[in-house]
């Protein structure tokens, strides 16, 4: 990126900031998690590691990918996770998140991906520059033990396989994983059952808290197995919430960062009302955060 570029950002990231602290960012006093409790400690999220799920804007996408990216670089990402291509080649998505100034870090694929041309995977996810590759979600016929033993088991070769490419291998959880089944629960399967040599995990914090669990305690009992972080706010009511609007105390989490082991804070929202909107005020949060 040019030198004008980077001074375009580095002003635009500069404008937001201002704007949401003096405007929108006045909604953060208004009872929300992060603004009840005090600005303390001297650690911040690295800007570099900063990024978005496109998932989020995927109906921006749709019709403008190179439009959308280049507003996620203003706003001052440095990084996304890619939800699908949207009908372009790796060599041509690649090349426009580069015209944006973004850097992808993790890749979605299917389990299907997995049970296929997993080769052809990873050689794609060289292509678009990736650190990790991930299975964000499991089908509802196999929620039961035998099924997440099963998928261990498909984990640690596909694992295998990514590792010796370069490459981790994370699974995304769902409210579901965590569903209790035969006194076992799901989710737990997954991290006793599988080498962390070869199989780690991109924990979304709003699925993990909306069915009851503490992300913490999951750091604590699994060191170092979390790589990323799917950073989404619950709101009150349970729907969901753009960073720092809702009730998760994401300063008591990030804390935790070295048991963790993350090193990518990757911003989610499932069903903004105006994905660019959520997007800006999610960065903002996470830009200002302190802990």
């Amino acid at each position: 990126m040019s030198s004008t570029a980077n001074s375009r950002r580095d002003f635009l990231r500069l404008a937001l900031g201002s704007a949401a602290l003096a405007g929108a960012g006045g909604m953060l006093s208004q009872g929300t998690a992060l603004a009840d409790r005090p600005a303390v400690g001297p650690h911040r999220v690295p800007p570099g590691h900063i990024g978005i799920q496109l998932y989020t804007v995927r109906s921006l996408m749709t019709h403008d990918p190179q439009g959308t990216l280049d507003a996620l670089g203003e706003i001052g990402y440095a990084t996304v996770g890619v939800s699908g291509r949207y009908g372009h080649t790796p060599q041509e998505f690649r090349a426009m998140l580069d015209r944006a100034g973004l850097r992808a870090v993790l890749t979605h694929l299917s389990l299907d991906a997995v049970r296929g041309d997993w080769q052809r995977e990873l050689d794609n996810a060289h292509v678009l520059g990736v650190d990790s590759v991930v299975v964000p979600s499991l089908p509802s016929s196999l929620w039961t033990p035998e099924g997440y033993r099963q998928v261990a088991a498909e984990f640690e070769a596909a694992g295998r396989a990514a590792r010796e490419a370069g490459l981790r291998f994370l699974y995304h959880n769902h409210d579901f994983d965590f569903r209790t089944v035969d006194g076992q629960v799901l989710y737990d399967i997954l991290l006793t059952e599988t080498d962390p040599a070869h199989v780690n995990f991109e924990i979304d914090l709003y699925w993990a808290i909306h069915a009851g669990y503490d992300p913490v305690d999951y750091f604590a009992r699994y060191p170092g197995r979390f790589p990323v972080f799917h950073v989404k706010d619950r709101a009150p009511d349970g729907s969901f919430e753009d960073v720092g609007y809702g009730t998760i105390d994401f300063r008591r989490i990030f804390r935790q960062r070295r048991l963790s082991g993350v090193k990518e804070y990757v911003v989610e929202h499932d069903q903004p009302q105006d994905p660019l909107v959520s997007a800006r005020r999610s960065f903002d949060t996470l830009w200002s955060l302190r802990f």
